[in-house]
């Protein structure tokens, strides 16, 4: 009787294990895959972190966008926060606009974050992180696009923080390009 028991659990075992395959076939084939260079930038509304209401994307169409995405846990995204201030006061008067993408996080985190870094660009918040997860499919924080006047994505998504060496002058690159457009 032992040795029927013993295949069945073995059968049971590989039947297991096959399906745990597929699923992650099925998810590696049916991931989103991130917005592309030259495409349009995935619309979204979501609720304001501070005030009322929701605020869209398309709200700024005609605008140069800086799209952040970030968390107060994030401690790459806090050596950025202090750039992207710079940027939002030094560019705005020239059409553009940083918002940003409070991802995963409880609104008073969030809110703790932009009073101990000096935020004062709009900001939205994604505490379920559906729009992170979904339709921009962000591998991690932080992560930046630009976006031009036309609502399209300038070159590729910057994954990691805007003022560190390597991205700062990939980002400077694609908000000239877009502050052109």
């Amino acid at each position: 009787m032992a040795g029927p028991l013993k295949l069945g659990l073995q059968a049971l075992a590989v039947m297991g294990v096959g399906i745990l395959a597929s699923l992650l076939v099925w998810k590696l084939t049916h991931e989103t895959p991130p917005p592309k260079v030259g495409a349009p930038a995935p619309p979204f509304s979501l609720p304001r972190l501070e005030g009322s209401g929701n605020m869209s994307l398309a709200s700024f169409r005609g605008k140069t966008v800086v799209l952040n995405f970030f968390a107060s846990w994030c401690v790459p995204c806090k050596r950025e926060a202090p750039d992207l201030e710079s940027v939002w006061r030094r560019y705005r008067s020239e059409g553009l606009v940083v918002l940003g993408v409070d991802s995963g996080d409880a609104r008073g985190d969030a809110e703790r974050f932009l009073s101990a870094h000096g935020v004062t660009y709009p900001i939205v918040f994604d505490p379920g992180e559906k729009l992170a997860q979904g339709a921009y499919a962000l591998p991690g924080l932080p992560v930046t696009y630009v976006i031009n006047p036309a609502g399209r994505i300038v070159g590729e998504r910057l994954l990691g923080p805007v003022s560190d060496n390597g991205y700062s002058q990939q980002f400077a690159r694609e908000l000239k390009a877009a502050l052109k457009a």
